[in-house]
C-alpha cells in the first residue's frame, strides 16, 4: 500500500505543536487570530482524549517570539516540552528530534506558526528522514495567504500531508463506534458549527432514554 494510503490511528501517531508561542501568534494574517487559537485548541484537546505522545517546542521563549500558549500546556500538561537553543529547523534539534524517536511513532501530526518556516522546515525535514508527515494547515498561520499558500505547494512536493484538524480528527476516530467518538465529537461540537449536529444528537439521545 502507498504510504499515502495509510491511514492515521491513535496507536500510530505523534501529535507535535512547533512555536505556537505568544509574539508569533500576533503577527499572523492568513487566519483570523481568534480562529487559529481555536484551531490549536480543538488540535490539542484531540490529542489529549486519544492520549496521544505529545511533543511541544519553542524557538528562544524567552526573546521576541514569546512563551508558549500557556493554554497549550494546561491541555497538555504531559507534553514533552523542548525549548529550543536557536536552531530556526525545529528537527535540527537533537532534543526535538530524539523526543520524537523515543515514541517509536513514524506518523507526525504537526502544526506550527508561521507555517512557512517553523512548519514547513521541520516537516519537510521530517519527511525526507522517512516520517509520514500531516502538516496541520488551519492550526499554522503565517504572515498572509499568497506565503500560506508558497507553503503549502512545497510540503506538497516534498510528500507532506497537507490536512486540517477536523480531517485528522475523524481519521483518528474512525468509526462513530468507537469508544472515543463521542469525546472526539464533542471536540468537533465546541470548536465548529458541527455543534448544531452534536447538540440535536445529544438531545434526541435524552429523549430516548
Amino acid at each position: 500500500m502507498s504510504k499515502y494510503a495509510e491511514r492515521l490511528t491513535p496507536d500510530n501517531a505523534v501529535f507535535t505543536s512547533i512555536d505556537h508561542q505568544t509574539g508569533l501568534l500576533s503577527m499572523v494574517r492568513d487566519i483570523n487570530p481568534d480562529t487559529l487559537k481555536n484551531n490549536i485548541l480543538a488540535f490539542c484537546e484531540m490529542s489529549a482524549v486519544l492520549n496521544l505522545p505529545s511533543v511541544v517546542t519553542a524557538s528562544m521563549p524567552d526573546g521576541p517570539n514569546g512563551p508558549i500558549m500557556p493554554e497549550i500546556l494546561e491541555k497538555l500538561p504531559e507534553a514533552t516540552v523542548v525549548v529550543r537553543a536557536g536552531e530556526i529547523n525545529a528537527w535540527d534539534s537533537p532534543e526535538f528530534r530524539g523526543a520524537i524517536e523515543a515514541t517509536g511513532r513514524k506518523k507526525i501530526i504537526m502544526s506550527g506558526i508561521v507555517t512557512d518556516v517553523c512548519l514547513m522546515f521541520a516537516a519537510i525535514s521530517a519527511a525526507a528522514d522517512g516520517y509520514d508527515v500531516y502538516g496541520v494547515i488551519d492550526a499554522s498561520g503565517t504572515w498572509d495567504t499568497v506565503i500560506q499558500q508558497a507553503a503549502m505547494h512545497r510540503m506538497t512536493q516534498a510528500g507532506v500531508k497537507v490536512s486540517t484538524w477536523a480531517s485528522v480528527n475523524a481519521e483518528l476516530m474512525k468509526d462513530w463506534r468507537n469508544p472515543k467518538s463521542m469525546e472526539l465529537g464533542g471536540v468537533m461540537a465546541g470548536h465548529l458549527s458541527y455543534g448544531w449536529v452534536y447538540q440535536s444528537y445529544m438531545g434526541q439521545t435524552k429523549q430516548e432514554a
